[in-house]
């Protein structure tokens, strides 16, 4: 979601060649003076790669996102191919796996499987399986093919060597919590399309734009106000958030990847990235991996009442002080140069004026949100799943034209999301039944046991040991889906509450999402919006997290306990 959301361009043919014979006479000197092979679409030779954007390039004047702003202008297809890639041929690229990230994944499985002593409590189609789940699981991290494709292949081995039958391997796809989080990708490109997340966020730089901190605060109020019903940290960075964030810092003389980036740019990007877990932490519905932890945590027999309501409950007090402190904490650690930000609300004004009136695409979108929100909110005095909401929900939209089939179709991260998901929980599941979990919960328990820790200090080395650990993980639902079940067994093998472990595990993967330029799809996102330098990114993650860990556990703990939690 960079300029190609937010402008519109157009392309005339003939003035694009006008222009290049007028050029052609005026500039002789731009053509090489050897015979050159032309490209097809056009009958003057063409321009060196250094004016290929001056003559090549053409605007609209329709409305940018403020419109104070330059039109950025987009390159036209069939004349944005420079004289060297015309002339010579495109070299073969190699498909396929890549070898070593392979070798080594297939490495780890066999060395558990044949070098490893398989204890004497533990099967050996136990053992076969979490050799298979390993080698899964550093696929996931080393990446020798896409996380869905990699998915796929460990599913297979465990039907070819006959260590699970095919029914049973591919049980984890009727699961409703997964189909939950494939409807939520849905709903996220429901707000984008129809415009009204943007519309909600530009509300609230209108009211609170007037500073650079009210600024940030509206950001992140904004936020806050939508993430329960779009429930992807990705989809509300890019398609939201981050074309707000650059048009706010531009129209301040604030360019990425240049020194002016400080002014507020940087700023705002650092507030609304590192606000954002926090944001996903507040509602069940937030993210994708929230709905995982839950399933995953039946799969070990804890089963939360009022799921979305405990979990918001439980997450009410520490996420709002942390909402709070965030952005005023930022502004003194990593402070703007531009302090005062008087023509943000004018041109949020103005933005909204060019969008227009609410749709009613947007307002069948709020009234399809605010039942299914409703809905998952009552759904178990009344009988009513949350995946079935969310079917409805997106019945509603499909039936009243907010959403096409093809919409649906289109988004590939859900369908990639619903292969290496089920993949994931189906072996997760499976190591539970053939006692893999247990056996391993046995063991960290006899060793933390062997320090004399009561089960606070068990809690705070496990929180702290899955907190840190992803440093190593490029994904929030990767590392759920490779660690989660693991260390809620610990937890609960150390003789911590049950759902404490379970829901604190939970906040923490949304907490640990800002830690690196890598850690999650958001930090991806934010990163490479060029306005942040990577030492900037580890140094304010490292001590974000720090700030999050105090808060958390001192407002958490307490408010935990008056909620009864242990």
């Amino acid at each position: 979601m960079e300029a190609s959301a937010l402008f519109s361009t157009s392309f005339s043919p003939p003035s694009i060649h006008l222009r290049s014979r007028i050029l052609t006479k005026s500039r002789p000197h731009v053509f090489p003076t050897k015979k050159t092979s032309f490209h097809p679409l056009l009958r003057s030779p063409p321009p060196v790669a250094t004016n290929a954007r001056r003559l090549f390039f053409t605007t609209t004047s329709k409305p940018s996102l403020f419109t104070s702003l330059p039109k950025p202008l987009k390159p036209i297809s069939a004349a944005s191919t420079s004289v060297s890639s015309i002339a010579e041929p495109k070299k073969t690229q190699l498909q396929g796996a890549k070898i070593v990230p392979l070798a080594l994944s297939i490495a780890i499985g066999l060395l558990v499987r044949f070098v490893v002593p398989k204890p004497v409590e533990v099967t050996a189609q136990a053992w076969q399986l979490l050799s298979i789940f390993v080698s899964t699981i550093a696929g996931l991290v080393l990446s020798p093919l896409p996380v869905g494709a990699w998915a796929l292949l460990g599913l297979t081995t465990t039907i070819i060597t006959k260590t699970l039958t095919f029914t049973t391997a591919f049980s984890a796809f009727t699961n409703e919590v997964i189909w939950l989080i494939v409807i939520s990708f849905f709903f996220a490109r429901g707000f984008v399309k129809t415009g009204l997340g943007d519309r909600i966020a530009t509300y609230f730089v209108k009211w609170l734009g007037k500073s650079t901190l009210g600024l940030s605060y509206g950001l992140t109020l904004s936020e806050a106000l939508i993430a329960p019903a779009m429930p992807s940290t990705t989809a509300r960075a890019g398609g939201v958030f981050l074309p707000i964030i650059k048009s706010l810092s531009l129209s301040a003389g604030s360019k990425p990847n240049d020194p002016s980036s400080r002014k507020l740019g940087s700023y705002l990007i650092q507030s609304q990235f590192q606000s954002a877990g926090n944001s996903s932490a507040l509602f069940l519905t937030a993210a994708a991996q929230n709905l995982l932890c839950l399933k995953l945590a039946e799969e070990l027999g804890l089963v939360i009442a009022s799921p979305w309501v405990s979990w918001f409950k439980a997450a009410s007090l520490p996420a709002f002080v942390s909402l709070l402190l965030t952005p005023y904490i930022l502004y003194k650690i990593y402070p703007p140069e531009t302090k005062d930000t008087p023509e943000a609300p004018a041109m949020a004004a103005k933005r909204l004026e060019a969008m227009g009136p609410v749709t009613t695409n947007e307002w069948v979108m709020i009234g399809t949100m605010i039942l299914a929100v409703s809905l998952w909110v009552l759904g178990d005095k009344i009988g009513i799943p949350s995946v079935v909401t969310a079917m409805l929900g997106l019945s509603v939209l499909l039936l009243l034209g907010v959403l096409e089939w093809d919409d649906c179709l289109s988004e590939k991260s859900a369908w990639d999301t619903l292969t290496w998901f089920a993949v994931l929980v189906g072996m997760a599941g499976q190591l539970t039944n053939l006692g893999i979990v247990t056996w391993m919960s046995s063991c960290v328990a006899k060793f933390l046991q062997s320090f004399s820790l009561s089960w606070p200090a068990a809690f705070g080395v496990l929180q702290g040991a899955y907190f840190l650990i992803h440093y190593m993980f490029a994904s929030q639902t990767g590392h759920v889906g490779a660690l989660y079940s693991a260390f809620l067994a610990m937890h609960l093998a150390a003789g911590v509450p049950g759902v404490l472990a379970a829901l604190a595990l939970a906040y923490n993967t949304n907490l640990f999402g800002a830690q690196t330029h890598y850690s999650s799809g958001q930090a991806a996102v934010y990163f490479g919006a060029g306005y942040v330098d990577l030492p900037d990114v580890f140094r304010i993650g490292f001590i974000m997290a720090c700030i999050n860990a105090v808060i958390w556990v001192v407002v958490g703990g307490a408010w935990w306990k008056f909620l009864g939690l242990y």
